[in-house]
C-alpha cells in the first residue's frame, strides 16, 4: 500500500479559538510526520502551531466524516540535517520542498 499524499491538520485559530482544518501535502521521516508552510511563519496554521502546538491530524486522500483522527503536537522544525532530510523526501514524493518545515509529532 502506498503512503497517501495528504495529511489532514487541525489547528487552534490562535485568534478566534476555533478548529481550522487543512489538507496539506506530507512526508513521513522516523516515525513522524513533516508538512511544509510555502508561506512561512504568515500561513495561519503556522500562527496557530506556535500559540498552541497540540493539534488533531490524520492521514489519506479524502476528506471523511468517519474518519480516525489522532491526537499530536507540531512545531516548526529547526534542525538543519532534519529540514534536509525533509526536503529531501518531499521533493521525491511531490516534487516542490520549498518553505517552513513543520513537524507533527503523534501523542504517546
Amino acid at each position: 500500500m502506498t503512503e497517501p499524499k495528504f495529511l489532514y491538520l487541525i489547528t487552534t485559530g490562535h485568534r478566534s479559538g476555533k478548529p481550522h482544518e487543512i489538507e496539506i501535502w506530507f512526508v513521513e521521516h522516523q516515525g513522524r510526520y513533516y508538512i511544509i508552510s510555502e508561506k512561512r511563519e504568515a500561513a495561519h496554521w503556522v500562527r496557530n502551531i506556535r500559540a498552541d502546538a497540540a493539534i488533531r491530524y490524520r492521514l489519506g486522500d479524502t476528506m471523511s466524516e468517519d474518519a480516525r483522527w489522532l491526537a499530536g503536537s507540531g512545531s516548526v522544525s529547526t534542525d538543519d540535517d532534519l529540514i534536509a532530510a525533509v526536503k529531501a523526501k518531499m521533493d521525491a514524493k511531490h516534487g516542490w520542498s520549498k518553505g517552513l518545515v513543520v513537524e507533527i509529532a503523534p501523542l504517546a
